[in-house]
């Protein structure tokens, strides 16, 4: 009779079941779990194959290592360990705060950490797909930007920049009326960009989905490949929001891709981009938008 292979415990994350399983694993399938548990929100974010690679093993052995501790599958695994990292929808910014340590220093360790964090995230953000992404703004009819709560912030920056020399193309959902009315008037044609982390804004999904149904192209920046605002989307730009310490998720990878976003775009908007940079740039200095210094 075959013997039926290990549960997981609802009772203990899945990096714990993984870390007391690897000393009964083989070598191999314990060089796969070890990478796995230092390298937890890549596992979260990205493909079975991408970590292989960058693992040096074979894409079989995350299948192998998730079914040794009890999963059916890498899959299964995967979306334990996104569950494990999203905070709880009822106290989702103070239970952060559990475990800080306490003493004279500890202000500036808590500095020290959150830079080192937010240093570390950023380099692990994808080029090639927010240059993929910026070139799906560049040909796009219309740019529809939806960013809500905290998220404002990003979405009201990305909006600001692009309207600097595509004035014309880019318009902040919700923010001249209702945000349904908005999702009304989303085309094929147009790019949609939706910027989210957890606990993700009900408007956020919403308005993902409302591009998905006018066959608009979604661009989604979002913390994990199981946002709900990111379900199939057709770029995913992917930032650490929940690696940083502090009471609140970090924003700081979701505005550089945001800059990146809107650099690239101008960049590749050519003489004309510059030309509506300029004008705007004229407009802004006849109306003294800026303050200078009088000799």
């Amino acid at each position: 009779m075959a013997q039926a292979e290990p549960k997981p415990s609802p009772n203990r994350s899945p990096l714990g079941e993984l870390c007391s399983a690897l000393p009964s694993l083989p070598m191999r399938l314990q060089e796969v779990g070890r990478f796995v548990a230092a390298n937890d929100y890549d596992a979260t974010t990205r493909s079975m194959r991408e970590l292989a690679a960058v693992a040096g093993a074979d894409p079989a052995a995350f299948t192998r290592l998730a079914k040794a501790i009890g999963y059916s599958g890498w899959d299964e695994l995967r979306a334990a360990l996104t569950e494990a990292r999203r905070p709880t929808q009822a106290s989702p910014f103070s239970a952060r705060t559990k475990g800080r340590r306490a003493g004279p220093n500890a202000d500036v360790t808590l500095i020290n950490e959150k830079l080192e964090a937010e240093a570390a995230g950023l380099g692990r953000i994808s080029s090639t797909a927010i240059a993929d992404a910026a070139r799906v703004l560049h040909s796009a009819d219309r740019i529809w930007i939806a960013g809500f709560r905290s998220c404002r912030s990003v979405a009201e920056l990305l909006n600001y920049q692009l309207r600097l020399f595509r004035p014309d193309a880019v318009q902040l959902v919700g923010g001249a009326g209702p945000d349904d009315l908005d999702h009304g008037a989303f085309r094929a044609g147009d790019a949609v960009v939706v910027i989210g982390f957890a606990p993700y804004s009900t408007a956020s999904v919403l308005s993902a989905r409302a591009a998905h149904h006018a066959r608009a192209t979604l661009i989604a920046i979002a913390d994990t490949i199981s946002a709900p605002m990111a379900e199939g989307a057709d770029h995913l730009l992917l930032y650490e929001a929940a690696t940083s310490p502090g009471f609140f998720p970090s924003l700081t990878g979701a505005i550089a891709i945001a800059q990146s976003l809107a650099a690239v775009t101008f960049t590749l908007g050519g003489a004309a981009a510059k030309r509506k940079l300029e004008q705007t740039e004229d407009r802004l200095a006849e109306m003294s938008q800026y303050f200078a210094e009088k000799g």
